[in-house]
């Protein structure tokens, strides 16, 4: 018994003495001391938590090799073997973040993002297409984000100091070779497209990936809605037309028919005019869309639209001191079609492609000018993501457009065309060394059948993650883009036109509340000129241009601070000139404002079950040349402003009246003055004033929704 008991009394000492006491502090690697973490040995009871400054201790009375393993939450796993022996152990720890794409950083610069669920959005796809004086328009609502300028006798989208035809608009990854619809000089355009059929919508100001050329400033990235979820027939009544869109499901597809037609005659004899009609714009379009999954992953999209519109109005000829008609017929056939699928678990690939064929018929003072355009885009993209920090993504594509120009007098008839096939392949790749870093590194090679000539364009994009609510972000590259149709049609002595961009960028976005400060620079280069020689000669054009545009954009978002209230500002500061075209000497583009402002509001009046939205735009004034002046662009235009209303009022679950008004004060909006082509007696060019067609534009709308169940509605649309 005695020695028993020596022998349990020595076993007690000797497991006293081989006790372990294990000790350290658990630190990110960048952030400092973790509080909380779990530190334990695998497999047994032993272990503790990390106090508030990260430091942590316990004892073990095992021996031998064991696993420590620490962790905390949104960070790996830490484990190390260790190997007990009674001597204490002391460690500093430090864990690595784990990475997610879902919270990672987002490259920002030069872009707004809206319908998808990435951290980058500043606005809703809804926000952009359904703002109070953007009248249903895309490319109107765009124009209350920093970066764009308001030219109001055009109406399309001028970005960051670019002329509008350096900005290109995709649906679904292919070309719209003509977004906006026909009109006559001086008057102002809309978007072509429905902007109900889209769910998402990118806009990317600079500084954009590989996978996009032939475009100097921008581009519009349009997502088309993917598939419905029931029946449905939706009836809209409105002061310029009615419009009516039916919806099929089956198992696995769906089908939408859209017929829409506008007159404005009607509306023109009750709002008082500023241009004299003497037809009004009167137009018929059909469209449908097809939605179809194919296997698990897989969704082909197929949408197809026709529309045939015409006016006649009288112009003043200030060279014939008299009036002439100005007459145009515009039909537009567009094809669309896309279809995504993965091929594996890392490798997706997409495919889409469009059509286009758009008919113009001028006809004033007796000639007759035919424009016919016929464009194809096809292109290719693969995926591959190499793992969760890593992807790849490359593709080719081909872009096909024939132009044909005919100009008939009494006496003469004048036919001018070209055919051109541009060639491209791209390569970019995606790379996060954290969470909070980002980088994104691409290039692309365009060949020019037409122009005989090849461009490469690199480009590199970065983002870093400040903190949890603010981030950085630049972006820098090469664009390219072909002259214009009305260059080309010429001559294909020509090279392409180019500007470099650099993009910096800095977001910030807490309780939904977006701050956003960007600077910029565009350094063009190659821009087309027009000598004093015949615009009709080949001769008459090179590529000496040149020109530079620098500025600061600035966008607030607050959904907190109002309730039931949303609002957004956004002012740009744009300092640019150009020598190109037919300008003497580098001077400021007549397109170009100084200063732009707009401020948007929008209320939801529960008890009223209304919605309300405000908006408010200003631009400085823009610069016109007067060729009776000495000065070339000397000349100042008055500023822009427009304070627009609309008002939204669900009177039943499926019907909706709807109500908005234009430049409610009635600023007068005055946009340069266009002058004689010849002097008269006294040497003097003759001039007139552009204005808008009308002082104010009102809509009105009954929007009606039928399903089985009688409960959706088109508020979605209007809010």
């Amino acid at each position: 018994m005695r020695i028993y008991l020596l022998i349990v009394f020595f076993l007690f000492i000797k497991a006293i003495s081989a006790q372990t006491t294990i000790s350290g502090t658990v630190k990110a690697q960048k952030d400092g001391t973790l509080p909380g973490a779990n530190i334990y040995l695998k497999g047994t009871y032993d272990g503790t938590s990390s106090d508030v400054n990260g430091r942590f201790s316990f004892k073990t009375q095992k021996i031998g090799t064991h696993t420590l393993v620490v962790e905390f939450l949104g960070y790996e796993p830490f484990a190390k073997e260790i190997n007990l022996t009674g001597a204490e152990i002391t460690l500093l720890i430090g864990l690595k973040e784990t990475f997610s794409k879902l919270d990672a950083v987002t490259i920002t610069a030069g872009t707004f993002e809206a319908g998808d669920k990435k951290r980058a959005n500043t606005l809703t796809s809804l926000d952009m297409i359904t703002t109070a004086g953007a009248a249903g328009d895309v490319f109107g609502a765009l124009q209350t984000l920093p970066g764009t300028t308001t030219n109001g006798e055009s109406g399309r989208l001028f970005v960051k100091g670019g002329d509008s035809e350096e900005s290109q608009t995709y649906i679904d990854g292919a070309l719209v070779h003509t977004p906006y619809i026909s009109t006559a000089p001086n008057t102002a355009t809309r978007g072509r497209f429905n902007p109900f059929m889209f769910k998402g919508t990118i806009f990317s100001t600079g500084g954009y990936s590989a996978e996009y050329g032939q475009a100097l400033s921008s581009v519009l990235l349009l997502n088309t809605n993917d598939m419905p979820t029931q029946d449905q027939l939706d009836i809209s009544v409105l002061s310029v037309g009615p419009e009516i869109a039916g919806t099929k499901l089956w198992k696995n597809g769906a089908v939408t028919a859209t017929l829409t037609y506008n007159n404005l005659q009607p509306y023109m004899n009750l709002v008082p005019q500023n241009f004299e009609w003497k037809k009004a714009p009167e137009s018929t379009a059909a469209a449908i869309s097809i939605r179809q999954k194919t296997g698990k992953t897989g969704m082909l999209k197929v949408y197809a639209s026709f529309d045939d519109g015409k006016f006649k109005l009288a112009q003043d000829d200030l060279d014939q001191n008299k009036k002439i008609d100005f007459a145009l017929g515009n039909r537009n056939t567009f094809v669309n079609t896309s279809y995504r699928t993965a091929l594996s678990k890392n490798w997706s690939a997409a495919t889409s492609a469009s059509f286009t064929a758009d008919a113009d018929d001028v006809t004033f003072d007796g000639n007759q000018f035919d424009k016919k355009l016929s464009g194809f885009h096809l292109k290719q993209t693969i995926t591959n993501e190499l793992n969760e920090k890593v992807t790849l993504r490359g593709g080719g594509e081909w872009f096909s457009r024939s132009v044909e120009q005919t100009f008939q007098t009494v006496t003469d008839t004048f036919v001018n065309q070209y055919d051109n096939n541009t060639f491209a392949a791209f390569a970019e790749a995606e790379m996060y060394a954290s969470k909070r870093f980002v980088t994104r590194i691409g290039g692309r090679v365009e060949h020019s059948s037409y122009l005989k000539n090849t461009n490469f364009a690199p480009r590199v994009t970065a983002a870093w993650k400040m903190n949890e609510t603010s981030q950085l972000s630049m972006a820098w590259g090469w664009f390219h883009q072909n002259p214009n149709d009305d260059y080309l049609i010429y001559t294909n002595k020509l090279d392409y036109e180019r500007a470099d961009h650099y993009t910096l960028s800095y977001q910030s976005a807490k309780n939904e509340r977006t701050l956003r400060a960007e600077v910029y620079l565009k350094d063009y280069r190659n821009l087309v000129k027009q000598n004093a020689g015949e615009f009709f000669l080949a001769e008459s054009y090179n590529n000496n241009g040149s020109g530079y545009a620098a500025g600061l954009d600035l966008f607030w978002r607050d959904k907190k601070s109002i309730k039931n209230g949303d609002y957004w500002i956004s002012y740009s500061y744009l300092d640019t000139k150009r020598n190109y075209r037919q300008y003497p000497e580098l001077a400021i583009p007549t397109f170009a404002s100084k200063h732009n402002l707009a401020v948007v509001y929008k209320h939801w009046f529960g008890k009223l079950r209304s919605l309300a939205s405000v908006n408010y735009i200003y631009s400085s004034p823009r610069i016109y040349n007067n060729p009776n002046s000495e000065k070339f662009n000397g000349e100042r235009t008055l500023a822009y402003q427009s304070l627009d209303i609309s008002w939204s009022f669900l009177f039943r679950q499926n019907i909706i009246f709807y109500g908005a008004v234009t430049n409610v004060p009635g600023f007068k909006q005055e946009f340069g003055r266009r002058f004689s082509d010849q002097p008269d007696q006294n040497g003097m060019f003759k001039s007139a004033a552009i204005i808008p067609g009308s002082d104010r534009f009102y809509v009105i709308a009954i929007l009606i929704t039928l399903t089985k169940k009688g409960t959706e509605n088109q508020l979605d649309k209007i809010q």
